[in-house]
């Protein structure tokens, strides 16, 4: 006897859902979507495709308004968890009154790294239809891998993870490193294919969303430690001051501004020129929007300063981040 096919009542829903027409299919899930997210209509990925970072894949998908996700039970096979266990259980219990998160951050351990901004992402659950005709998934903004991974290596840091979490963690830091290497909406765009058919402007809306047309309140974008890390490996004395070697402009515009996208560099000169007195009348980041500029700038401070913190010297710093961030048209430096 086969203990494997389905028997009883199983066994009819089986039978009725090979019954249904796929539209009739389509109608059931969108019913149960509204029940259970608040949506009358699931949008379909027609780019859907899977994210390889070493050893690791990320299922992920492009949705027809452009917004890239990852499939929520993709991002947990990532990070080897799956549902179980007393400390990932997503249940009325884990809930403090801080809201429940995700079962792959769920540990109480975790929770002093969780910031207000990334539960509201996370718990901001994106159902899509895997396809045409394909069942309903569970997404979440892309956007929001590398701070899921950060919270895992913070953990970490602290040493309050179990040996179990502790393997959660090497997975979220081999993610970290191939973030590293390449934006992760690149990267969704080039596994789903979607770079092949996207609008001929779309760079261009791209770069009118992460540049403000009007200018943001400035604020401190360019952490202590940057400048620390810098000064190590140009073996610049520290002293903390805010006052700084002219140089260290066309370094920042190097490493940080001329990598964040095509063309952004160039429409910040142009957007904010050098006077007369050889000063520019505003900061770059006054520029930058809030819902694409500075997060990608946030999220690419957070790969250098580890590419920084990696190395003892200013070459071979510069060698290892020139190829993982190379600019349009660099040939790339090789280990000889």
């Amino acid at each position: 006897m086969d203990e494997s096919k389905p028997k009883g009542r199983a066994k009819g829903g089986v039978a009725r859902a090979r019954a249904l027409t796929p539209e009739q299919r389509k109608a059931i899930a969108e019913k149960a979507a509204k029940s259970r997210w608040g949506v009358s209509t699931v949008p379909t990925a027609e780019h859907v495709g899977a994210v390889k970072l070493g050893e690791l894949a990320l299922q992920c998908a492009v949705l027809p308004d452009g917004r890239r996700v990852l499939s929520q039970r993709g991002l947990a096979e990532a990070l080897g968890r799956r549902y179980g266990g007393n400390d990932f259980r997503n249940d009325d219990e884990a809930d403090d009154g801080g809201g429940k998160l995700p079962f792959y951050m769920a540990a109480k351990s975790l929770k002093p790294f969780v910031d207000n901004d990334l539960a509201v992402v996370v718990n901001s659950i994106i159902p899509y239809h895997h396809g045409k005709g394909g069942g309903i998934a569970q997404g979440v903004d892309a956007s929001a891998l590398p701070k899921i991974c950060d919270v895992w290596l913070k953990a970490r840091e602290a040493g309050v993870l179990t040996r179990p979490q502790a393997e959660v963690a090497r997975r979220a830091e081999l993610l970290v490193r191939g973030l590293a290497h390449v934006g992760i909406v690149a990267l969704v765009d080039e596994a789903t294919g979607y770079q092949e058919v996207r609008a001929r402007d779309a760079l261009q809306a791209y770069l009118e969303r992460f540049i403000r047309k009007e200018l943001a309140a400035w604020v401190k974008v360019f952490p202590d430690e940057f400048f620390r890390e810098l000064y190590r490996l140009k073996r610049w004395p520290w002293s903390g001051s805010s006052r700084r070697p002219g140089v260290v402009g066309h370094y920042i515009n190097d490493l940080v501004y001329s990598r964040l996208g095509p063309g952004v560099l160039e429409q910040l000169q142009e957007k904010n020129p050098i006077m007369e007195n050889g000063r520019r009348r505003n900061r770059h980041t006054q520029w930058l929007s809030d819902d694409l500029g500075h997060p990608a700038l946030s999220q690419h401070m957070f790969a250098l300063i580890r590419f920084m913190r990696a190395e003892s010297s200013w070459d071979e710093f510069r060698v290892r981040f020139y190829r993982a961030f190379p600019q349009r048209g660099d040939n790339l430096e090789l280990d000889l």
